[in-house]
């Protein structure tokens, strides 16, 4: 494993504490203010606070990472509005099912994209080593403990988590695609102001805002905004220029820990036994992917 790649698993293993710890800060948002309001604003906010950096990267003519953009303003502006679609619609059913579950089983559902991006790399050819599926399948099971009720049923919460989980594996597989091909930095600005925008006209639509409620959230929005959306989203898109989607997704699927943690640490959220067994059987799937990317499938022998 070369020093790039370590970096890159370094930036990713930040960007899912913050986003771990940012459930929190999501949830307690939603105590003041709706959820598509809540985006809507964490993303010009995350925006916003990129720009001084577009602007000192262009004057000084460096790129993220020593990478020249590959790619024409065109390209850049279809990806970006490509990336910030799958993310509008990954955030708003987690910001949406936030109102009904807790930050910690939305933080380990939301992982489960570890499950869903090789699912999706499927049918871009993508390979995937044995090893990551049994990872998969292990955090699936986890799933399963934590989330499922006596009925077999999904709650609504969760049920709105998984597909956020599933937007987000193609937001994973999108990023891995386009990292390596153009500016990085401009990429996430761009994504930025097309998700907050979109969240902006669902907002409009169905919700109220008043500045009673920005300065009642003003905390959780400056978190989610600067640092779960400007900072985490940022050294996502800047690290996957150097890491397998797959690989990706498992490591940025362990906010789910810090979100646990967080939601213990600040909100006094407690799981019950199987929760606790749910979430330790994702963990140790995220981990089997990670540490086992090489494990390959039974090659087949000729019979005569």
């Amino acid at each position: 494993m070369n020093n790039k790649v370590i970096q890159a698993n370094l930036l990713m293993l930040l960007a899912a504490a913050i986003w771990g710890f940012a459930f929190v800060a999501q949830r307690v948002g939603m105590e003041t203010m709706g959820p598509h309001w809540f985006n809507s604003l964490r993303f010009f906010i995350g925006a916003v606070a990129l720009i001084p950096v577009v602007i000192w990267i262009g004057r000084n003519k460096v790129q993220a990472l020593e990478q020249e953009p590959k790619a024409s303003t065109k390209a850049l502006m279809f990806g970006g509005v490509a990336a910030g679609l799958l993310l509008f619609v990954g955030a708003t059913f987690q910001q949406v099912g936030l109102q009904y579950t807790t930050a910690g089983k939305a933080g380990f559902i939301t992982g489960m994209y570890i499950f869903f991006v090789p699912l999706i790399g499927l049918f871009f050819r993508m390979k995937t080593g044995l090893g990551t599926w049994v990872g998969a399948v292990i955090a699936l099971w986890g799933l399963y403990l934590l989330s499922i009720n006596e009925d077999f049923t999904l709650s609504k919460g969760d049920t709105l988590q998984l597909i956020c989980a599933v937007a987000f594996a193609g937001h994973v597989l999108m990023i891995g695609y386009l990292a390596s091909r153009m500016d990085t930095v401009k990429l996430s600005l761009i994504q930025f102001f097309v998700a907050g925008l979109l969240a902006m006209v669902l907002a409009v639509y169905f919700e109220q805002l008043s500045w009673a409620m920005i300065t009642s959230t003003a905390l959780p929005l400056l978190f989610a905004g600067v640092m779960s959306t400007g900072i985490a989203y940022t050294l996502q898109t800047i690290a996957q220029q150097h890491a397998h989607p797959s690989h990706a997704a498992i490591i940025l699927s362990s906010e789910g820990v810090f979100a646990v943690i967080g939601g213990f640490l600040l909100l006094n959220e407690v799981l019950p036994a199987q929760g606790l067994l749910g979430c330790g059987l994702i963990l140790t799937g995220m981990l089997m992917s990670q540490l086992m990317p090489r494990l390959r499938w039974p090659s087949r022998t000729k019979t005569v």
